[in-house]
């Protein structure tokens, strides 16, 4: 079949080939001019958003958003494989396999003869294999945790992997008192206006909150979201009591503000 061919197959089984021919289509001379523009730096932004909305898609249970977004993610993968090809680095090819020989590699309980119970075995045995890889077992064993995540990501990736060879609080009450600690600390640098120690201590209290979430099993990403989330809804529903009392938002003053903030908060808006 010829790349045209390709571009306008229907078969179902080979829509990963036909979406490879069309990548190569908009890279081609004669392409799309965005497209040959682009590099692996230039395309950054957009894995990163494609990542998110396919997240959030997942949130919020909407399967149909989440085929298409995991469609746009799909695409970045084959954008940077067709980028590495064009330079003789890899293709997708080999973006596939590899990722196959490491599933079967550090699955030798499915796929070999290890024998696991559990998922904290497993997880275990996984680490260990991955340390063994490419003289891994060497380095650090935080060496290259999370790195590209963004940080309140990396955090908890970070204090998982910690708490993986048992430095960590035995019970929640540690993690809650290291917090009280922690915001007394930030509150003694703002009082001394000490800007850098406020950066210090402002960023370390963000990484115990990080680790309550951890022990509560939750996703700090997730539950910020959903904060996020429910700000806005309560700021939009501030604008909108303050419009129909005839106050606009822009010379609205701080106490019509948080009265109508303060109510809608006892309404649980």
């Amino acid at each position: 079949m010829t790349d045209a061919e390709m571009i306008e197959c229907p078969d179902k089984g080979r829509q990963v080939e036909r979406l490879r021919a069309i990548m190569h289509r908009l890279r081609a001379p004669g392409g799309c001019p965005w497209d040959a523009e682009q590099t692996h730096a230039s395309l950054v932004s957009n894995l990163i958003e494609e990542a998110y909305e396919t997240v959030d898609a997942i949130q919020r249970g909407d399967m149909a958003h989440l085929e298409e977004e995991l469609g746009d993610l799909l695409l970045q993968v084959i954008f940077h494989s067709e980028l590495a090809e064009e330079v003789g680095s890899f293709d997708f090819d080999d973006v596939a396999r590899g990722i196959c020989e490491k599933l079967v590699r550090r699955h030798p309980h499915v796929f070999g003869e290890s024998a696991v119970a559990g998922t904290d075995a497993v997880l275990k045995q996984w680490e260990e294999i991955k340390r063994g890889e490419k003289g891994a077992e060497a380095a650090a064993y935080l060496h290259g945790t999370g790195k590209g995540l963004p940080s309140l990501l990396r955090a908890s990736k970070l204090q998982k992997k910690a708490a993986k060879v048992g430095f960590d609080w035995p019970t929640e009450t540690g993690v809650l008192a290291k917090i009280h600690e922690e915001l007394m600390e930030l509150e003694a640098a703002v009082d001394a206006q000490d800007l850098t120690a406020v950066d210090e201590e402002l960023g370390d209290l963000l990484f115990s909150v990080v680790n309550l979430a951890r022990f509560r099993k939750l996703d700090p990403e997730i539950v910020l979201a959903a904060a996020n989330d429910k700000f806005e809804r309560r700021f939009n529903a501030m604008e909108k009591r303050l419009k129909a009392a005839g106050v606009d938002l822009e010379t609205a003053s701080e106490s019509q503000m948080d009265e109508a903030w303060d109510a809608l908060k006892k309404e649980r808006s």
